[in-house]
C-alpha cells in the first residue's frame, strides 16, 4: 500500500511476473543436482512465486484454499489409486 504498486496489478502483469519468478526459481537449478540448491535463494524465489500467485487470486477475488481443494478432487478423478499408482503416466495414459 505505502507504495501504490496495486496500481500494476492487472491480471496480466502479474501472470507475466508469476511466469518470470518461476522461469528465475527455475533457473537455481539449472545444470545442477536437485540437492545443490543454494536453499536461502530458494526460498526467495519461491516467496516471489507465492507472491504473485496471492495476489493474482486476490485480483479475482479467489480462495486459494478453495481454488486448491477443488484442484484436489479433480485429480483425485483423473488419478484413481487403482491406475495410478507408483506410476508417472498422464491420466490420458492410464
Amino acid at each position: 500500500m505505502e507504495r501504490n504498486w496495486e496500481q500494476f496489478h492487472n491480471s496480466k502483469d502479474l501472470a507475466l511476473a508469476l511466469s518470470i519468478e518461476t522461469s528465475e526459481l527455475n533457473e537455481l537449478f539449472l545444470w545442477k543436482r536437485p540437492e545443490d540448491v543454494n536453499v536461502e535463494k530458494l526460498k526467495e524465489e519461491l516467496a516471489d512465486v507465492l507472491i504473485f500467485a496471492f495476489l493474482l487470486a486476490k485480483r479475482h477475488n479467489l480462495s486459494i484454499k478453495d481454488i486448491m481443494l477443488n484442484k484436489i478432487r479433480i485429480n483425485e478423478e483423473k488419478y484413481p489409486p487403482e491406475k495410478a499408482k507408483d506410476t508417472a503416466r498422464k491420466y490420458n495414459e492410464l
